[in-house]
């Protein structure tokens, strides 16, 4: 068995005494995993830092092997370990796809949305709202996708200010009522009124969907430590 493409690293720890266990995101093969033989040593360990783009070949002698890889070295991205924000991101992101994804299960929406944030992290920008939106695209691309479009009681577009936390959809206020307290509220930046408390309540919306659906329901374990340490980051600035 055996493929080649490109891929950005997501994970890397030692194997043995001298190898490493590596996992890289490709758009075209999903998350692949294999042992990079001379991966511990110092001459690879820049090339194997999380976020790098890695030109591999992938080869096995069965397809539910865990293979072995031959990287090159493509892009860099020396922003990501510059800044401690975008590194608390590529550690979040990097963490919550090695928790979704099963091995070499192609999204090339999910793969292309996180080289563009991974690219944003990297250059400085404000990746915060980004970052809210990649969460909804991997709830999405997992089967858990939320419907913020249209109120689940009126079926109108338009006043939308809250979210069932049970049906992930999409209520207004007039709608809501007496229950408001018990619904979650929908940020501007997805749709909701001004006045609502853009980042946090962003990441407490996507937070409660991505533990009740994705954890509970798929995954089976709580979400991984690296998301609550970025939304600690995130809403403390």
């Amino acid at each position: 068995m055996e493929w080649r493409g490109e891929g950005t690293v997501i994970f890397r720890r030692a194997h043995g005494e001298h190898a490493a266990l590596v996992d890289i995101l490709s758009p075209d093969a999903g998350r692949v995993a294999g042992i990079v033989p001379g991966g511990a040593g110092r001459s690879k360990a820049a090339m194997l830092q999380l976020g790098n783009r890695v030109s591999a070949v992938w080869r096995a002698r069965l397809e539910d092997q865990l293979g072995t890889f031959t990287l090159e070295p493509a892009r860099a991205r020396p922003g990501l370990i510059a800044n401690a924000a975008a590194l608390d991101g590529m550690n979040a992101t990097a963490a919550l796809l090695r928790y979704a994804l099963a091995e070499r299960d192609p999204h090339p929406r999910l793969s292309q949305a996180t080289e563009a944030l991974w690219d944003a992290m990297d250059a400085g920008a404000d990746w915060a709202g980004e970052y809210v939106r990649w969460e909804l695209l991997l709830l999405d691309e997992m089967g858990f996708g939320l419907d913020l479009k249209s109120c689940a009681l009126s079926g109108v577009a338009h006043g939308l200010a809250y979210v069932s936390p049970n049906t992930g959809r999409a209520v207004t206020a007039e709608a809501a009522g007496e229950y408001a307290p018990r619904l979650l509220r929908l940020p501007a930046m997805l749709g909701g009124p001004p006045s609502n408390d853009e980042l946090a309540n962003a990441l407490t919306l996507t937070g409660h969907f991505l533990t009740t659906r994705l954890a509970h329901d798929h995954v089976g374990k709580p979400l991984p430590a690296a998301r609550e340490r970025l939304v600690a980051r995130l809403t403390r600035r």
